[in-house]
């Protein structure tokens, strides 16, 4: 029977629930802005294409980062006070990027008038005073990162954590579907301002969710809590050591970088290829939508085979799906009215990869959680995120790089026609990410050849 004072429900605690819950107005909130983050910088701010990229990757990289550290200080002080932590920065710097451009417009530093490209900060240094408000969002989202993850470590047992991630990673899927969603309406709505609107909507995400951490989550898993410094420097020496998980954190940012280009490449390249009425928000949102639909039964298919085997299958995807996306610039005319190949092909390449993530993601969780010792789970969830952090830095970078060779900005062109000819092999971008993934696949099917071997012979041996 269930115990109505932990709130179980089908084996999960309430506080389970809540994690999870927040967790989705948090990934809604984040997903909102960082969908069209870099258009941000380059039309509100005014940065190039790959001074936006590199600030991007490098929000997004720390984001991913921080969680090594964070959350080994989240198992010291607890999950509750570490959850209103971060839901209060991330409150404070959600509203603070879209009252940034409204404070620079009133010092008389920019004028925003009826034109689509705001340009006013474009010699101007007071455009970098984004990066400390970046910098409170980067925090807040370090410490959710790890901790929600590792919330469902500690609320789960090892025969329902594959399902317990399976939950998790549908929450966050919602939350980014929706989050995605709302920004081209507003667009379509009130122009590029929406880039500076969509803040606040995130804004008022996050203070729902730290009204409910505040209110309703409540754990009785309070195992690792005023752990000294010393010990967390032992437990981080232990995990530092492990070789296993290091290198499949070098071969997961693999999938990882192909991954990451639904927000560094896919937004502008599809606006530049296919013209301003594409709809990156909806494009991207294919993503979610797949995972969604698909990851319970994905994980219920894998259940009786091993995390590795089932990440396998996922890498081999992605390189696939990077050459569907390159496909769109090289068929002739449009195969459906109304729709043009470039957004087509895209559409179809991230729906491979969206199945790819259902079979990588929630297992490359579970395998983390189980080597973490009782305590140390948001340490080992925060560690398993380097993997995002070093795609969010390689694959931003890069892929400012390849955008500024292969499919510049149209504005940075005299004519139509000097621009064409200049982005006429576009699609060369994708082919760097499938040779990427494919490199990643190879590297994880030998990772689990030896691994295999050697843990055959050590039961040989005992």
């Amino acid at each position: 029977m269930n115990d109505p004072k932990k709130g179980n429900t089908k084996g999960f605690s309430r506080a389970f629930y809540v994690a999870n819950t927040v967790e989705l107005f948090e990934r809604m909130a984040y997903y909102a802005i960082f969908i069209v983050l870099t258009i941000y910088l380059s039309n509100i701010l005014g940065f190039n294409d790959f001074e936006a990229s590199m600030i991007s990757g490098l929000f997004s990289g720390g984001l991913y980062l921080l969680p090594i550290f964070t959350g080994a200080y989240a198992d010291k002080i607890g999950f509750k006070k570490s959850m209103i932590v971060a839901f209060s920065l991330l409150t404070v710097g959600y509203f603070g990027l879209g009252v940034l451009p409204t404070l620079l417009e009133a010092a008389g530093l920019v004028s925003y008038g009826e034109t689509t490209r705001f340009s006013g900060l474009l010699q101007s240094s007071e455009k970098w005073m984004i990066v400390p408000v970046l910098f409170v969002i980067m925090v807040g989202g370090s410490f959710i990162k790890s901790i929600i993850s590792a919330s469902v470590a500690k609320e789960t047992t090892e025969a329902t954590r594959a399902r317990g991630y399976s939950i998790f990673y549908m929450m966050v899927n919602i939350g980014a579907f929706t989050g995605k969603t709302i920004i081209d309406p507003l667009r379509n709505y009130i122009g590029e301002q929406a880039y500076i609107y969509i803040n606040y909507f995130s804004g008022f995400m996050t203070l729902i969710a730290l009204l409910a951490v505040i209110l309703l989550y409540n754990s009785t898993h309070n195992a690792g809590e005023g752990k000294s410094m010393r010990e967390i420097g032992r437990g981080f020496l232990r995990i530092m050591c492990n070789w296993r998980l290091l290198i499949l954190i070098l071969i997961i940012t693999g999938f990882w970088m192909v991954q990451q280009q639904l927000y560094a490449t896919m937004p502008k390249y599809v606006i530049r290829m296919a013209g301003e009425t594409a709809k990156p928000g909806w494009i991207a949102n294919v993503n979610p939508f797949i995972v969604v639909c698909c990851v319970s039964f994905i994980t219920k298919l894998m259940a009786k085979r091993s995390a590795v085997t089932s990440m396998n299958i996922g890498m081999f995807l992605i390189p696939i799906s990077a050459l569907l996306m390159a496909a769109g610039n090289m068929l002739g005319n449009d195969l459906f009215s109304g729709i043009s190949n470039i957004t087509l092909m895209m559409v179809a390449g991230i729906v491979i990869q969206a199945l790819a993530e259902c079979f990588i993601s929630p297992r490359y969780l579970e395998y983390f959680s189980l080597q973490a010792p009782k305590g140390e789970e948001g340490m080992y969830l925060g560690f398993s995120h380097l993997d995002s952090f070093l795609s969010s830095i390689l694959g931003f970078g890069l892929s400012g790089i390849l955008l500024t060779k292969y499919c510049p900005d149209p504005m940075l062109f005299e004519s139509h026609e000097a621009w064409q000819a200049a982005s006429v092999h576009a699609h060369y971008i994708w082919y760097y990410f499938a040779g990427i993934g494919l490199i990643a696949a190879l590297a994880l099917l030998i990772f689990a050849k030896v691994t295999e071997s050697i843990d055959k012979k050590k039961k040989e041996i005992d």
